[in-house]
């Protein structure tokens, strides 16, 4: 295991004093408040070293008015802001950065993305005390930091990671390009520095490494999980916890994901419950980075998926067969060209599409019963599956059986997104307790099938008209393949091949999202 530790820093985080958000308005002096604010004073642009201006910080706002300037004073939103550190200047007195995300339009851009914004301002000059001034600088840095931390949504307070927190993160090297590490180094190591979130850096160095680590840490030191790589990482990382004696509270870590590997279907899905407008590449880098740091968590929904051995997988994202897997699966030989492996892959694929035979049953999201009691699976103390009847008896009598037994591809969606740039499940949300269901049967061609997926980048697969793709609301579902063609996978990882059973289980873990 390699061990990279970054040290934890609280000063800056501490609550701010009742002098700095309470004080009454006072007589013009360098630092006060303002009538309407929660502290107003002088500083001097630290980019210029000449320029003063004039900041005032009320519960929404950070406004900069230059002094001696006809120019409107800047309004800078703390909803964008993802923190703010104070520090000695490199000549005299005290400096004090403030970081804004705020989403800017490139020249040639369709669409606005987030980018980075860093303001700096001086207090202090050769006569003042310098430690006066890092005092200074230092309260109105925790009141910055206590003014951006998000409030009420839609008339609810969102829980939020703790302040100040420890963090593990853990990197996989070798996930996508090999570029995560790289992706660390660059912005999200100082993104994380920016926000004040203290963290210890795990590089993962084998296989299913993250589940054995988490399976047996002590998850007490930790105030979030945060995974950069693939979603691979994390289907090891939730496993992981499942399997943990304390597996209620643990999987009750808040999980954070980062885009560093080849799909990044669920930092995709993420972004996209923000409602912007879609990103790739570094761009969902910041965008994520940004949710992360700000530290919302909402409720995930966890899939329960029972295998024909009788192992027992949890999964966040997906269960494919057919198609979808095989591409995934044969397309990890150019793991090398990043994302652009799966368009490859379902070329070559298409090339020679194959069908497979199967059984399909499933049991519709507005059925509310289950199989009887008699023939409901063994007991299991973590999240019995109440709506599967075990593997060898048939289904329960109010599932649905699909009378087609030829299939181009399945495909179980428990997020939006299927990979960075395919929207298979426009209308799904990390907890709304669905399996969003979708099955293209034999009889396809080629190029409607390229359609599809070609319309799929957009969400608009399911305004095609295509008669050969079905799309279901789900709560759970089986799949029995007559046959040894295709494979098998569970968020991108490939499992045995047979008979296979789900059921979601709505809400059981903690996302941080939006």
């Amino acid at each position: 295991m390699c061990l990279k530790s970054v040290p934890r820093k609280h000063a800056l985080t501490a609550a701010p004093s009742r002098r700095g958000m309470d004080e009454p308005d006072a007589a013009p002096q360098r630092n006060g408040s303002a009538a309407g604010a929660r502290m107003h004073g002088l500083f001097t642009d630290a980019d210029t070293g000449r320029l003063t201006v004039a900041l005032t910080l009320s519960d929404s706002c950070l406004t900069v008015q230059r002094i001696d300037c006809a120019s409107p004073p800047e309004h800078l939103d703390l909803r964008v802001c993802l923190g703010s550190r104070a520090h000695r200047g490199e000549a005299q007195g005290a400096q004090l950065c403030v970081y804004f995300y705020p989403y800017r339009r490139r020249w040639m851009a369709s669409a606005p993305v987030r980018q980075r914004d860093e303001r700096r301002f001086r207090l202090g000059t050769e006569e003042s005390d310098e430690d006066a001034s890092l005092r200074e600088a230092q309260r109105w840095a925790r009141a910055i930091n206590t003014a951006r931390r998000p409030e009420h949504t839609h008339g609810v307070l969102f829980s939020e990671v703790r302040r100040p927190c420890g963090v593990m993160v853990l990197v996989n090297p070798q996930s996508g390009r090999g570029q995560a590490m790289a992706l660390y180094n660059s912005h999200v190591q100082r993104m994380l520095t920016e926000a004040d979130i203290p963290h210890t850096l795990f590089i993962t160095e084998r296989q299913n490494h993250a589940r054995d680590l988490v399976r047996s840490a002590d998850l007490t030191q930790w105030d979030a999980l945060l995974i950069l790589s693939g979603d691979g990482l994390l289907f090891e990382v939730v496993n992981g916890l499942m399997e943990r004696q304390d597996w209620e509270k643990a999987i009750q870590t808040p999980l954070g994901i980062l885009p560093g590997g080849s799909g990044n279907a669920l930092a995709a899905s993420v972004h996209h419950y923000t409602r912007a407008s879609p990103v790739w590449g570094e761009d969902l880098l910041t965008s994520c980075g940004f949710l992360l740091c700000k530290g919302l968590v909402s409720n995930l929904d966890l899939v329960s998926i029972r295998l024909s051995s009788g192992a027992r997988v949890f999964s966040f994202l997906s269960l494919a067969w057919g198609f979808v897997a095989d591409v995934d699966i044969e397309s990890e030989q150019f793991r090398q060209i990043g994302a652009l492996r799966f368009m490859l892959g379902t070329l070559l694929r298409l090339a020679s599409l194959r069908v497979y035979q199967g059984k399909l049953a499933f049991l519709p999201a507005e059925s509310k019963s289950g199989p009887d009691s008699a023939s409901s699976p063994p007991a299991d103390s973590r999240l019995p599956d109440h709506l599967l009847a075990p593997l060898e008896q048939p289904v329960p009598r109010d599932w649905t059986l699909v009378e087609e037994r030829e299939f181009v591809l399945v495909l179980a969606m428990f997020q939006s997104h299927l990979s960075e740039d395919l929207l298979a499940a426009p209308d799904a949300r990390a907890d709304d307790g669905l399996i969003h269901l979708f099955y293209v049967t034999a009889g396809i061609s080629r190029a409607t099938l390229l359609r599809l997926f070609r319309a799929m980048q957009s969400g608009t697969h399911l305004d095609c008209g295509c008669t050969h793709l079905v799309y279901r609301r789900v709560r759970a579902l089986r799949l029995e393949p007559l046959s040894a063609a295709g494979v098998m996978t569970v968020d991108g990882e490939r499992v045995e091949h047979g008979p296979v059973q789900a059921q979601v289980h709505r809400g059981v873990a903690r996302l941080i999202s939006a």
